[in-house]
């Protein structure tokens, strides 16, 4: 399947080796920006491209500008590969959008091919340092003893994805029990959806990367 890719990343034997990689598929059109001004036009032109962007080395003023710009061409995908993102950063983008994937520069060839691959499935792909990363990193103001151990064992079955009729069946509870803990579970976190579940399971370090679902 023909993508176009944006390679925004100003970093001249990376881009070299990128453009090897994508030219193995001849139907792939690749395009080059060196500044965010450069990749605005390109996406507007291009507007389901992948853009694959070495944030640290881009003009971005901040995170928000990048979310800014994800959010308007909602149809592109995004590839950041950098050296370092810090566990602020990720934490941000990962939860704020699901264009976006992480690997960086260091990793293995193959999870850069894992990269490309998932994201030629419009598959969000993270890898494995980067969910470390955001699971390592605690916030205080995250209080895990907030909820109960059976609570607790409740919001990882929902970050794994688990449906409340599952939960039920693998608990032998019925799921009228269930329900009110996950009742319980927002009203203590004060949160609204399984979305925020998730978040609040990785901040606490209540799952880990192998249990991670996105």
């Amino acid at each position: 399947m023909k993508r176009n890719y944006i390679l925004a990343d100003n970093q001249e034997l990376t881009r070299f080796a990128l453009e090897s990689l994508l030219r193995n598929d001849e139907e792939n059109a690749i395009y080059k920006a060196s500044d965010k001004t450069g990749l605005v036009e390109l996406l507007k032109e291009h507007e389901s491209a992948v853009v694959i962007l070495d944030y640290t080395l881009f003009d971005f003023a901040d995170e928000d500008q990048l979310l800014i710009i994800a959010e308007r061409f909602n149809l592109s995908d995004w590839i950041l590969l950098s050296d370092e993102l810090t566990p602020q950063f990720l934490r941000r983008v990962v939860y704020s959008s699901h264009q976006f994937s992480v690997v960086f520069k260091d990793s293995p060839l193959s999870e850069v091919r894992s990269a490309l691959s998932a994201i030629g499935r419009h598959t969000r792909y993270l890898s494995q340092r980067a969910l470390e990363t955001i699971i390592n990193q605690q916030q205080e103001e995250e209080v895990p003893s907030l909820l109960t151990n059976t609570e607790k064992e409740i919001v990882r079955a929902i970050a794994q994805g688990k449906t409340t009729k599952e939960i039920a069946a693998e608990r032998f509870s019925s799921i009228h029990t269930v329900t009110t803990h996950r009742k319980n579970i927002f009203r203590k976190l004060g949160i609204n959806t399984a979305h925020e579940v998730i978040k609040y399971a990785l901040r606490a370090g209540l799952i880990d990367s192998s249990e991670f679902y996105i």
